[in-house]
């Protein structure tokens, strides 16, 4: 399996963790004396059937330590334009290997074990895109104040993870509604109107089960999808904000002590 980490450029004036960063990269905020992304690269470095890493976001004069093939890359302009660049470059350097990992460079507390059971998931069956999902109680259960988002649907509440995957020639092409729901990802709403209207009324109403949504999605954007049940609360805990900053920090460096 090979892997793409999307480290998001360069923060800019209004986004919440500016305070922190300046003109400077949140994926390098300092988590416990090391860069964030790094954490990510630590996951990844101990998963043994891991082929090569592309960090799309970054100068390619970082400091990175990676046991694994690795690439850096600037910021594309964008999440999807970032995801697309890292795809393409794994499809050329391994054509065999059909999918790849897309992890966020801001879940520092993602761990081997849970990579691992990303890619036993997505070996089990042969679809196009593997979207994991955190159901509310599970979220809670282990950070009550992560204040994540919930979509609620027919057989609960969901917030989405921060580590998918995808086969690599699909996000590679150029899909104008794969555009359209990248941009539109912090807004179930709209995502669900991208989707078309029944999707969005049946959302509304409570109606979809999380199954039925990625049917939907899929079939819309002409892929098989399929929903994982991720059971690690950390896959989502991601770091936008100023408090799940010092959540993640905290958390992290009680273990490093330990």
């Amino acid at each position: 399996m090979d892997a793409v980490i999307v480290a998001g450029g360069k923060n800019k004036p209004g986004d919440p963790l500016y305070p922190y960063t300046g003109d400077g990269y949140k994926s390098l905020l300092d988590i416990c004396g090391k860069p964030m992304v790094q954490w990510v690269l630590d996951a990844l470095n101990n998963v043994p059937n891991l082929n090569q890493v592309v960090v799309v976001g970054l100068p390619a004069q970082v400091n990175l330590a990676c046991s694994h093939r690795l690439t850096i890359l600037e910021d594309q302009g964008g999440m999807l334009q970032n995801i697309r660049a890292g795809a393409n470059i794994l499809l050329a350097q391994n054509p065999a290997e059909e999918h790849c990992l897309i992890i966020s460079a801001d879940v520092p507390m993602l761990t081997a074990e849970m990579v691992s059971w990303l890619i036993e998931r997505v070996q089990e069956t042969d679809h196009d895109l593997y979207y994991g999902v955190i159901e509310r109680r599970v979220m809670e259960g282990r950070f009550p104040n992560s204040r994540r988002t919930y979509v609620g649907l027919k057989d609960g509440e969901y917030c989405g993870g921060d580590a998918n995957a995808i086969r690599k020639r699909i996000v590679a092409s150029q899909n104008p509604l794969i555009d359209r729901l990248s941009e539109a990802r912090k807004n179930p709403i709209q995502e669900a109107r991208l989707m078309g209207l029944d999707t969005l009324l049946l959302l509304l109403l409570h109606q979809l089960t999380i199954k039925q949504v990625i049917k939907k999605i899929g079939r819309r954007l002409g892929m098989k999808g399929r929903a994982l049940m991720v059971p690690y609360a950390e896959m989502g805990m991601d770091v936008d904000k100023p408090f799940q900053l010092e959540i993640v920090r905290n958390e992290l460096c009680r273990q490093d002590v330990q």
